[in-house]
């Protein structure tokens, strides 16, 4: 059920089959496993125990995540992009009659995102939102909200490590039995950034679509040599960490 990718178990299934899964957890956490959130934790301790604690479930989500399971020669089934599991999750929450928790992003995005999720799914109960502007040291008011609306999933928009460090920090307090730690997700929901085109996701490109987009983010694609030659150099050998 897991590829083995450097320290990490990374989740070697289909979505479907992620989904079964993870509800078996009282509470878990979703860690989407791009290559730069994978090669961040190696550089980062309080990050790579957020990665491996045994509440938390990596997905492949990224094709450089899916080579690198091919490296050490053993395959995850598909990527699994992070987006579409909160998806799924929604769906569930809907079909189920649980409530969400949205927390991160611009205050204008995280409006226009709660607008697009109820239109689409006009029987989702989202419990509270707030932006993601704020000082993770003194947010006793935004626990205290969570806390008391008690959603079933809380999704944390932003960004690496903001949102690990959050869901680490509050895990236990609490009462979610689902986090996740979603990125960008908020905007793409907004409607202020487009996923790129089924076909360029079913071949791998999403990336490059992003790219083509969002310039800036070329700086970002060097890590993924970076994380598949570290991969490379250490497929054979135990002790890396």
């Amino acid at each position: 059920m897991f590829a083995k990718i450097l320290k990490y178990n990374v989740f070697s299934k289909s979505k479907s089959e992620l989904m079964n899964y993870i509800s078996n957890f009282n509470k878990v956490n979703i860690v989407s496993g791009n290559p730069e959130i994978l090669y961040r934790g190696l550089k980062d301790d309080l990050l790579f125990q957020v990665y491996t604690d045994p509440y938390s479930v990596i997905i492949p989500d990224g094709i450089g995540t899916v080579i690198a399971s091919k490296i050490v020669k053993d395959p995850v089934k598909e990527k699994i992009a992070g987006i579409e599991v909160m998806e799924a999750v929604i769906q569930e929450c809907e079909k189920n009659g649980k409530s969400i928790y949205l927390l991160g992003a611009k205050e204008e995005v995280l409006k226009e995102c709660t607008i697009n999720l109820i239109s689409k799914y006009p029987k989702l109960k989202i419990a509270g939102s707030h932006n993601g502007y704020f000082d993770l040291e003194h947010c006793d008011d935004i626990i205290q909200d969570i806390q008391e609306k008690k959603p079933y999933a809380l999704f944390v928009a932003m960004g690496c490590p903001k949102q690990e460090m959050f869901i680490y920090k509050h895990f236990n307090a609490l009462p979610c039995s689902i986090f996740m730690g979603v990125g960008g997700s908020f905007d793409v929901f907004s409607g202020k950034v487009n996923r790129a085109p089924k076909w360029m996701i079913d071949f791998g490109m999403e990336w490059l679509y992003r790219v083509i987009k969002e310039p800036f983010r070329i700086r970002r694609l060097a890590i993924i040599p970076k994380f598949l030659l570290f991969v490379i150099l250490n497929k054979s050998r135990k002790n890396y960490k």
